[in-house]
């Protein structure tokens, strides 16, 4: 996530159950944090072994797929409200009702809105932002084959940013935001039938999920692979007050370095970038005109500002849930005392223009690609290009090697702690000390089949639901509750063979009955 944090701690093959906070001890980020990923992960993972790969609530499972052709309008869906589990995440495509206004005093009656529908659409599904003008958007046509409608589940962080109602105004502007959020995001999104590799035309419900679950494993695994190592960079002895001299992270401030793939695909076409504050320092935007930007704020301070040479993401919160690359644009001038600065392009016509979306820069702290061997490699879209099999140094002595043969998504990432203390970063390396190859730290995909459209009102139903575990005890009758009530005796009669009488009274009967 692209917040300001000093580390990720959690780790789920060290088993740990809980956090456990000591007395007079600092408290750290992190240690909330881990405390929030064990319970996380001890939630879904139970959800995900009682329910499975994915299903609903029989009386109440979301995501119930129509499709509506386009006779006077453009092809959609309608995707009904409810619950829905996808590796035990909870998804819910319930749509909330907009509320009722106070009516105006001056009016004589309130005017008549129509209701929105109680269903989310193909084309304003929350998180998709899928565009009708761009043609990869628009849903296949099921005259000409059939399509299958999955959902895709990730998630990503939200800070005040992208949601300003995150931050505490009585706090005052000059003071940072406090919390950050992760949200659930999910996106219908059609399949065609080729992408399943089948080429039967009218598949059974088993076929399909069966190919979808292939496709679906394919897709969630990443091969990507990186590592990262600190060294003695060229420059060390320039000044070595920083740190002491046989440190190798040279850096004044602990770090969380990210290094995030920007353009997508094979090495000779994927980029990346990096930040040395995790991706967090961004900075809201108020206004778009041409290639000046006007922002609500400069930074808090040094560190968390723009300055001339910065590369910048121009972004908002359609194109944050899309994970489309765009080109990282350079902060060419700052105008300070207008809060304005001015990049090296205008940003894409799609992007940033509406304010509802929340638009905002994020900064990266690459300026130019790794210098090796006296020479600076060039960046591509302001990104610097993947090199698989060697060392590529960021700065300060932090480097980064990617392993060949990876393939590359936009939003994988890789954190690297750096500190001063040990003049090292910290990353997994085996008893010699050689770092290990890691898988992304994200983005983790979940996926679920939704429905097979084959026409107009002729959508398979691919879902699957869950029955309650609990149920109503059910009545006894006459001869149970006798059954009960005479083995209730013969028990009490066995521990008390007086049935309760004195012992005389009992010893009086037994000599009366011999004497008989």
């Amino acid at each position: 996530m692209h917040a300001d944090l000093s580390r990720l701690t959690f780790r789920p093959e060290r088993h740990y159950s809980a956090v456990v906070a000591q007395q007079g001890r600092v408290q750290l980020d992190a240690d909330a944090n881990e405390q929030t990923a064990i319970q996380l992960h001890r939630a879904r993972t139970l959800a995900a072994d009682l329910i499975g790969r994915h299903g609903g609530p029989r009386d109440a499972a979301g995501f119930r797929i129509e499709y509506v052709g386009g006779k006077h309008d453009i092809d959609t869906l309608h995707v009904h409200g409810g619950r829905y589990y996808v590796d035990g995440i909870l998804v819910d495509a319930g749509r909330p009702a907009p509320g009722t206004p106070v009516p105006d005093e001056d009016a004589d009656a309130a005017p008549d809105t129509p209701a929105p529908p109680s269903y989310w659409t193909y084309w304003d599904q929350p998180d998709a932002f899928r565009d009708p003008e761009k043609p990869g958007d628009r849903l296949p046509s099921p005259a000409q084959s059939p399509f299958l409608v999955y959902l895709n589940v990730w998630e990503r962080s939200v800070n005040s940013a992208e949601d300003p109602a995150l931050r505490e105004v009585a706090l005052g502007a000059a003071m940072p935001d406090t919390a950050a959020r992760v949200k659930v995001v999910w996106q219908v999104l059609p399949l065609s039938l080729s992408e399943l590799a089948i080429e039967d035309a009218d598949p059974s419900k088993e076929v399909v999920r069966a190919a979808f679950e292939k496709w679906a494993q394919r897709q969630a695994l990443s091969s990507a692979r990186l590592a990262a190592r600190s060294e003695r960079p060229d420059h060390a002895d320039e000044d070595p007050c920083l740190v002491r001299p046989d440190a190798r992270y040279r850096g004044p401030e602990n770090q969380l370095y990210r290094v995030e793939v920007h353009a997508a695909g094979e090495a000779e076409d994927a980029t990346f970038k990096w930040s040395r504050e995790n991706g967090s320092v961004v900075f809201p935007v108020d206004e778009l005109d041409g290639t000046w930007v006007q922002l609500a704020s400069l930074g808090n301070d040094g560190k968390l500002d723009l300055d001339v040479g910065d590369h910048v993401e121009f972004t908002d919160t359609a194109y944050s849930s899309r994970l489309e690359a765009l080109p990282l644009l350079r902060v060419e001038e700052l105008d300070l005392p207008g809060r304005r600065v001015r990049l090296s392009a205008e940003p894409d016509p799609g992007v940033g223009r509406l304010p509802g979306l929340n638009p905002f820069l994020r900064r990266w702290d690459h300026h130019e690609g790794p210098r090796r061997k006296g020479r600076t490699a060039g960046l591509k879209a302001g990104a610097v290009p993947v090199t698989e099999g060697e060392w590529l140094p960021l700065e300060d002595g932090v480097a980064v090697y990617f392993a060949k043969g990876g393939g590359y998504r936009t939003g994988d990432h890789w954190l690297i702690p750096a500190r001063t203390a040990t003049g090292s970063v910290e990353w997994p390396a085996d008893p010699a000390r050689r770092p290990l190859l890691q898988g992304p730290a994200g983005i983790a995909r979940h996926f679920a089949p939704l429905a097979l459209v084959k026409g107009e009102e002729s959508a398979v139903d691919l879902r699957l639901a869950f029955g309650p575990l609990a149920s109503s005890i059910p009545a006894a009758d006459k001869a149970a509750l006798a059954a009960e009530e005479q083995a209730r005796r013969e028990e009490s009669a066995a521990e008390d063979p007086s049935h309760g009488r004195s012992q005389t009274t009992a010893e009086a009967e037994a000599t009366a009955e011999g004497d008989n």
